[in-house]
């Protein structure tokens, strides 16, 4: 989720790069903010989590096509607020109740909750780096399902709607048992969304930049399915806040992609 598109290794001085291609889908817009790593709000705009996945190179992922979407498929969505927290290349273990990125998503979405609103949805993609081992691959089910059940108690929605992607690739042999996991939704209110077959980049395990924004808008549709279409015109940007603490009331619509957190916002 924090976006490889387009990132590929410079063989003269054998590092990675962003080669700064923004398609049209993934252009800034002035309704669609993010929640920068100072708590601050300004517009959005690719690579969307470069202050917060700061030891990686970033590049173009899903969460500027899903918020243009959205946006274009739902005039009346209003203005969204996303609050990136991706950190690439983590094993669902570490996301588990009480570790550090579990209490920081958490942290994160109640300092963004404290003018009010409401969450919406969650959206998760993650999972390349259980597929190393069988004993990772075996226990995905389990423990994803785990964190969801967590995440809905200690987030006070125990119905909350899960969007979440099934892996397009894998950094081990067991992809097919995570898949598998992805693809099995025993719990209520979960959908998948199935990335397998987009085009990868030359490492074989990153999106390209053309599939992440396909899987953007995806992710856009699921979502739309998911909930009542909206009825009013949200404020432009100039309305929005400049800080999380100067909200007043907004609904609020969280997108969980691990490794991301995003939470989109509709300012009222």
């Amino acid at each position: 989720m924090a976006g490889r598109g387009g990132v590929t290794n410079n063989t003269q001085t054998n590092t990675l790069v962003w080669d700064g291609i923004v398609p049209p889908q993934c252009q800034p817009n002035p309704s669609i903010l993010r929640l920068s790593a100072k708590l601050e709000w300004v517009q959005a705009h690719e690579p969307l989590h470069a202050d917060i996945d700061f030891n990686k190179t970033n590049g173009v992922g899903p969460g500027m096509p899903f918020s243009n979407t959205v946006l274009t498929k739902d005039p009346n969505f209003g203005v969204i607020g996303l609050v990136p927290c991706a950190i690439g290349g983590t094993n669902i273990s570490e996301w588990k109740k009480g570790s550090f990125l579990y209490n920081q998503t958490v942290g994160r979405t109640q300092a963004a909750l404290q003018g009010g609103g409401v969450i919406r949805a969650l959206l998760w993609y993650q999972g390349e780096s259980d597929t190393v081992t069988r004993e990772d691959a075996e226990l995905y089910k389990q423990r994803s399902e785990k964190i969801f059940v967590d995440l809905r108690s200690d987030l006070q929605i125990p119905m909350l709607p899960i969007i979440r992607v099934a892996l397009a690739s894998g950094l081990g042999p067991y992809i097919d048992i995570v898949r598998e996991a992805q693809l099995q939704n025993d719990i209520l209110n979960v959908q998948t969304v199935d990335a397998k077959g987009l085009p990868l980049e030359p490492d074989v395990l990153h999106l390209t930049t053309p599939s992440q924004v396909q899987l953007g808008e995806m992710m856009a549709d699921a979502i739309l399915q998911s909930m009542p279409s909206t009825n009013k015109t949200g404020p432009s940007y100039s309305d929005a806040p400049t800080k999380f603490s100067n909200f007043v009331s907004y609904s609020l619509m969280i997108s969980i992609l691990l490794c991301s957190l995003c939470l989109i916002l509709n300012f009222r």
